[in-house]
């Protein structure tokens, strides 16, 4: 997965908008104002920061050396993944959808009924 199919799949989610909150080379996808992903998308190798269930992100660790706790962020929750082609991209995909339906679950009703309609 190249940085900008990265970006372009993080912006394909509903409502997903990409901000520079913190420098204008670190990426961060939100919806709704919370963020599902971060990332600096010219980094080498490309690594992405995703927010996980804390026992399948435990799971995750386990299974894969591309994955391990959140770098600057809770460990518990939160992973960063290297995308350098030794995950398959459908996979990345999955954890990065994952991500965005974990935030998504914790707004509040009347938000995630606002992004329910077309």
């Amino acid at each position: 997965m190249t940085p900008q199919e990265l970006r372009t799949f993080c912006l394909s989610f509903n409502a997903a908008v990409e901000e520079f909150p913190f420098n204008p080379d670190t990426s961060v996808f939100k919806v709704l104002g919370k963020m599902f992903a971060l990332c600096h998308l010219d980094g080498r190798p490309l690594k992405v920061n995703l927010k996980c269930e804390p026992d399948m992100a435990v799971q995750l660790r386990a299974a894969h050396p591309e994955i391990v706790p959140g770098w600057h962020m809770n460990k518990r929750h939160w992973n960063t993944v290297t995308v350098d082609g030794e995950l398959p991209d459908q996979q990345v995909r999955e954890l990065i959808e994952d991500s965005y339906d974990l935030v998504v679950a914790g707004l509040p009703r009347a938000e995630r009924l606002r992004l329910d309609r077309p």
